[in-house]
């Protein structure tokens, strides 16, 4: 099954649907085994990073609007919530660790509110996990829409933040870049809080 992202103005991107159902990779698993619990799973889907943090012994939460993801990640037996990310969430300003994976920091379609809205719900030594564009392939904010074959979605707000990008939508947000981790042509950086 091929889904695409197609924006308004024109770009297209094919989404890996077989991979957001399918389990946690090595590579995925090896890197959600560095976290600080708890953890807060942002758009979690059908919950294969909650999963793969509850087989690591890491407590984790997911959220996501869709009520069809949260019931795909209950039935897999995560832990999840069906919530839009910007509404009162458990554990406001105490979470040690929040991810944005999956081209997650796109919901909303405006970063700097969505970034803005993790540095709340991080504590203050907690890190964010947000995985961006490779560096180079552009940022962009508007509205997309999702297509496989005759189905089409309606019009939603999305963004896309390129890794060369994100140090400036960071610090609008109140976050600051501690480090990247990068497998093959996946970016994620390493956010914290700016406490003043």
């Amino acid at each position: 099954m091929t889904v695409v992202m197609r924006s308004r103005d024109g770009w297209t991107q094919s989404l890996a649907v077989a991979a957001w159902t399918a389990a946690a990779t090595p590579a995925e698993r090896a890197l959600l085994a560095s976290l600080r619990g708890p953890v807060l799973d942002l758009g979690c889907g059908p919950g294969r990073l909650v999963v793969a943090l509850a087989e690591l012994g890491v407590p984790a939460l997911g959220v996501d609007a869709s009520g069809h993801a949260i019931d795909q990640a209950r039935a897999r037996g995560a832990t999840a919530l069906r919530h839009s990310v910007f509404d009162p969430l458990p554990g406001e300003g105490r979470w040690r660790s929040v991810l944005l994976f999956d081209g997650n920091v796109g919901i909303g379609g405006a970063p700097v509110d969505l970034l803005g809205r993790v540095a709340r719900l991080l504590s203050g030594d907690g890190r964010a996990v947000v995985e961006t564009a490779p560096p180079g392939t552009g940022s962009w904010t508007g509205e997309a829409r999702l297509e496989r074959d005759d189905e089409t979605s309606g019009w939603f707000p999305w963004a896309r933040v390129a890794a060369d990008d994100l140090v400036r939508v960071a610090a609008a947000a109140g976050l600051w870049l501690s480090g990247w981790h990068i497998e093959g042509d996946r970016w994620f950086a390493r956010l914290g809080r700016v406490i003043a």
